[in-house]
């Protein structure tokens, strides 16, 4: 292991107050730098989606550009979110010759608003061929500008020369306006005649690994893939359950601590953190944010994270299953739907009239989910996550919505118009006094629901650790934008608002209910239960992807102006290309660690032992070498058979390579074959581990690797 010393930075003072969003270009700095009418005019850029004037753009720039030299900053780069699931970026300087042979410091408004990256090494999914390399970026006002590194980071959206969105940010903007027309809709409906601005609120927690960096560079595989491919179960993981919430190490202790002030300096609200399940795992969770701000801040959280641990000697890994038989890591998205005035929509409530408005946008949930389970899996399709689906940390791959007893018993209640025996023993109608108080906290959290309302939000808790959170909730946005819309669409015509709402939510719940389920989401029970009820299982990512081209999830899309069909297609093809080149560079990665190193190392442990073996045998020792000539034979026979399953993968991986040009068909043949051939490898290959003596073993065990930072 290497050796460490804390980072200096985690042993200074500083305020919270004084460090926070010190290095943001955020409204309070707008404010006290711009000039009063450009600040009002970027304001309602930002407010009401205006166009900004190029005179205000200038002004902005140059302003924007004098506080980020003043931070160090030499360069300014367009920041965006291509379709790699990554940040992307290009660095320019702020240089521009001068008069003598020297430079001055200049940034234009039109470098603020556009940019031209080279479009033609990023993913499109066939929007465009490669040949075409222009591409823009386009300045998101609603997501402050930051200083990192000594380059001013402009937020930034991503298309191509011909318009064609290539990134995961304006599909997403897309989705929030779509919400927030509908949401608007439904509001008015109730009598709101103030809110302007519905917005959807995302806090997505992120879990990780720490280990060491000395055995992290001695895995191929984690360099490689950012898994392990082989490795034995430990004599001790979590079987203890003494690593949860339990004390944290001093070594991690002062990374956390420069983790906190370096997201702390970028605006991002980190809040809460500790030790998670597994040895070695982590969790950060962030206060909630507007949906694009908080995604922004969730693809700087993951770099960060990655930055900070290798300046204290360390690798963060962000796989969903970096080891096999340990918890694996995902990212909990908490959403909800707010106002502008402060307002959570899906809080309760204390009255009949917020009750009655809370239960409609609660059953659009519900509709939403029910109907399109299909993109809430595409959403968090990877094949990283496809390990950890239906494990014992994770949701399984059924969809479904937890909502507890008492907010189920008054759906129950309000279908059937029968009194509820909660706390208001009195018959139920939509809209009138006799709606219960309904508790924030109606139950008990389920750690086994995909989706799980947890008191003024839900839970969706199927992200793995290493996905970016924008897709997920463009899928959320949407879904629940097509339902509000369809109800606004009855409720405006209705003559008697009262008496439609009652009959609207009756049947809702009535068609919709299958979609509820409250117990234990990992039991064998439920997988036949959801069978029986309809709902989909899509377990791979080979499974799930074809849904996302299906005729009726591309209307919605569609419809509210979020993707084109084309736009989808792309994605589509995107996805699933990224699923096939993943599980190549693992069976790839796996042949070469078996055949150049693990075989040759099984074969050196055997030689070793027939060389002990022929020494007793020459002085007469031939009865006290038995125990040595049977675990010989025995070697020999697991290492014969680790070479035919080596010969197996290699054989599948070529047949996988010759389905080239038919994505489905080849994504189909790795996720059946390919798999079933690296586990088959990886099983026997982990059952020598244990069986050869710990000098001869090429790299680090599992123990050595989840107990190295101490």
């Amino acid at each position: 292991m290497s050796e460490y010393s804390p980072h200096v930075s985690s042993e200074k003072r500083f305020s919270v107050p004084d460090i926070f969003g010190s290095q943001v270009f955020n409204e309070s700095v707008m404010r006290e730098r711009l000039p009063r009418d450009v600040f009002k005019s970027l304001r309602k850029t930002i407010e009401q989606g205006r166009e900004l004037d190029i005179t205000v753009a200038n002004s902005v720039a140059n302003t924007m550009k004098d506080w980020a030299v003043e931070k160090g900053a030499t360069h300014y780069s367009h920041w965006f979110q291509p379709m790699t699931g990554i940040t992307a970026e290009k660095h320019d300087s702020f240089i521009a010759p001068a008069a003598g042979g020297r430079v001055i410091m200049e940034f234009s408004g039109r470098e603020l608003i556009k940019g031209e990256p080279d479009a033609s090494s990023l993913p499109s999914g066939g929007l465009r061929a490669t040949f075409e390399a222009r591409g823009y970026t386009a300045w998101d006002p609603t997501s402050y500008a930051f200083v990192k590194d000594g380059t001013l980071y402009i937020p930034t959206a991503f298309c191509s020369y011909s318009g064609e969105v290539l990134d995961k940010k304006t599909p997403l903007l897309r989705s929030m306006e779509a919400i927030n027309t509908q949401a608007l809709r439904i509001l008015r409906l109730f009598g709101d005649t103030v809110t302007s601005r519905v917005s959807t609120t995302v806090g997505p927690e992120q879990e990780y690994f720490l280990i060491d960096k000395s055995v992290y560079e001695k895995r191929r595989d984690l360099i490689y893939t950012g898994r392990t491919l082989f490795g034995a179960k430990p004599p001790k993981g979590q079987e203890l359950e003494d690593h949860y919430f339990g004390s944290i190490k001093p070594r991690v202790a002062s990374f956390m601590r420069d983790l906190d002030e370096e997201l702390w300096k970028l605006g991002v609200l980190a809040k809460t953190k500790h030790n998670e399940s597994a040895p070695a795992q982590h969790e950060l969770a962030p206060i909630y944010e507007t949906t694009n701000i908080a995604t922004d801040h969730n693809q700087l959280t993951m770099e960060v994270l990655r930055n900070v641990a290798a300046r204290h000697n360390m690798a963060a890994l962000l796989h969903e299953k970096p080891f096999a038989g340990v918890n694996g890591s995902g990212k909990h998205n908490n959403w909800s739907i707010s106002t502008d005035l402060g307002k959570n929509l899906l809080e309760p409530g204390k009255n009949p009239h917020e009750n009655a408005q809370f239960l409609l946008l609660l059953l659009a949930v519900i509709k939403g989910v029910d109907e399109y389970q299909d993109l809430l899996r595409v959403s968090v399709a990877s094949a990283g996550n496809d390990h950890r689906l239906g494990a014992s940390e994770a949701p399984p791959a059924v969809i479904s919505i937890f909502l507890g007893d008492e907010l189920t018993g008054i759906l129950e209640a309000l279908e059937t118009e029968s009194p509820y025996n909660g706390n208001a023993k009195t018959s139920m109608k939509i809209g009138v006094h006799v709606l219960p108080t309904i508790p924030k906290d109606t139950s008990d959290r389920n750690r086994t629901s995909p989706l799980a309302f947890t008191g003024n939000k839900f839970e969706f808790r199927m992200l793995g650790s290493a996905l970016s959170i924008a897709c997920p909730n463009i899928m959320l946005n949407t879904i629940v934008a097509e339902e509000l819309c369809q109800f606004a669409d009855e409720l405006e015509k209705a003559k008697d608002f009262t008496a439609a709402l009652g009959k609207l939510t009756r049947r809702i719940i009535k068609e919709h209910k299958r979609i509820i389920f409250n117990g234990d989401g990992y039991s064998a029970e439920w997988e036949e239960e959801a069978k029986r009820r309809g709902l989909s299982n899509l377990k791979t990512t080979a499974d799930a992807l074809p849904k996302y081209i299906e005729k009726k999830n591309m209307a919605i899309f569609d419809k509210h102006k979020v993707y084109t069909n084309a736009e989808m297609h792309s994605r589509y093809e995107i996805i699933l290309g990224t699923y096939i080149k993943t599980l190549s560079i693992e069976a790839t990665t796996m042949i070469e660690m078996a055949k150049r190193d693990i075989l040759p190392a099984v074969s050196e442990y055997l030689g070793s032992l027939a060389g002990t073996i022929a020494a007793k045998k020459s002085v007469g020792a031939s009865i006290a070498c038995a125990t040595e000539t049977d675990i010989l034979k025995r070697l020999s026979l697991m290492q014969e058979g680790a070479y035919k399953k080596l010969y197996e993968l290699e054989r599948a991986f070529a047949a996988a390579g010759e389905l080239d040009g038919d994505i489905k068909k080849q994504s189909k043949y790795y996720s059946r074959e390919v798999l079933k051939a690296m586990d088959s490898l990886r099983s026997i290959i982990d059952e020598l581990e244990v069986n050869v003596k710990s000098d001869f073993w090429p790299y680090p065990t599992y123990g050595e690797i989840l107990y190295s930072v101490v």
